[in-house]
């Protein structure tokens, strides 16, 4: 039997359920999750290997109008995805209403590539519904194959699994398979407690954080990590803090409790806020932080 490998690149608005699908395919909580959009920032690539295939996921940042250079960023790098694709999965759910007029939709209408549009939370609505939702996305994308799937149900995911393998061409592995994703551990880290900030916090004060691992030293008994907090003004420092320092402490507690699952040991994590003015618009912070 021929070995089939490929990339598969989820791209959709923000809030569909991508991170969410991404780490149900994977099997591995690879992207955060929050209820907030703009929760991921990064292209994040995660590896399913089968004996006879090998599928690398990519999740992508949600597409939308951007406000400032950090989104402008975003958006550039999902809508990258769409070039270095074998398979484009294309989530919407049952509340994004079809809309030709969407510059991803003009996209992919140019495309040759197979398009899976999924319409996913299908189990919080009526399958009439879903079924009208399936009507209005096909003449909107003719092109498309579209699958109704539950993410955080599962349901219809060995559906897709078998119809992603059977499109992916025939191809050695590119990465060997006992790999998982192109991201290093301190990513996960910044990831994990960005996560909790955007759990912990409210209004601007999540989107103006950026977390940066400056020490990750591991032994066998335990990992030692310090990160810094990096927010826009003088008033979030003080709210990341909180008083007395309760609110960074809870921060700490929470993402501790999580890199503990994440690295099956025991963790220590320090972490300090500091203040870099109007960083989302600074081409040289972006370019630190992995954006540019």
């Amino acid at each position: 039997m021929p070995h089939r490998s490929g990339f598969v690149n989820i791209l959709g608005s923000p809030n569909v359920g991508k991170s969410t699908l991404m780490n149900a395919l994977t099997g591995i909580k690879l992207s955060i999750i929050t209820s907030k959009v703009q929760t991921t920032r990064h292209r994040i690539m995660g590896i399913v290997n089968g004996e006879d295939f090998q599928i690398i996921y990519t999740d992508t940042p949600g597409i939308f109008r951007p406000s400032y250079k950090l989104q402008e960023q975003m958006v550039k790098s999902a809508y990258s995805a769409l070039g270095d694709a074998d398979i484009i999965l294309l989530v919407t759910d049952i509340y994004e209403s079809p809309d030709p007029s969407r510059e991803i939709i003009r996209k992919l209408g140019k495309i040759e590539k197979p398009v899976l549009l999924l319409i996913n939370k299908t189990d919080l609505d009526s399958q009439g519904a879903v079924n009208r939702l399936t009507t209005a996305w096909s003449g909107i994308l003719p092109g498309a194959e579209i699958i109704p799937v539950s993410a955080l149900k599962g349901y219809n995911l060995e559906k897709l699994l078998d119809r992603i393998i059977s499109l992916l061409p025939e191809s050695p592995p590119y990465y060997p398979k006992d790999e998982i994703t192109d991201k290093s551990e301190r990513f996960f880290v910044s990831e994990i407690v960005r996560e909790k900030i955007l759990i912990n916090y409210r209004k601007e004060v999540p989107y103006s954080v950026e977390v940066e691992i400056v020490s990750f030293k591991e032994s066998d008994e335990i990992i030692r990590i310090s990160g810094i907090i990096y927010v826009m003004r003088d008033s979030q420092k003080g709210i990341i803090i909180g008083k007395q320092g309760l609110a960074i402490k809870k921060t700490g507690t929470m993402a501790r409790m999580d890199l503990e699952d994440f690295f099956g040991k025991k963790v220590f994590i320090e972490l300090q806020v500091k203040v870099k003015k109007d960083w989302r618009n600074d081409p040289r912070m972006l370019r630190q932080f992995g954006y540019i």
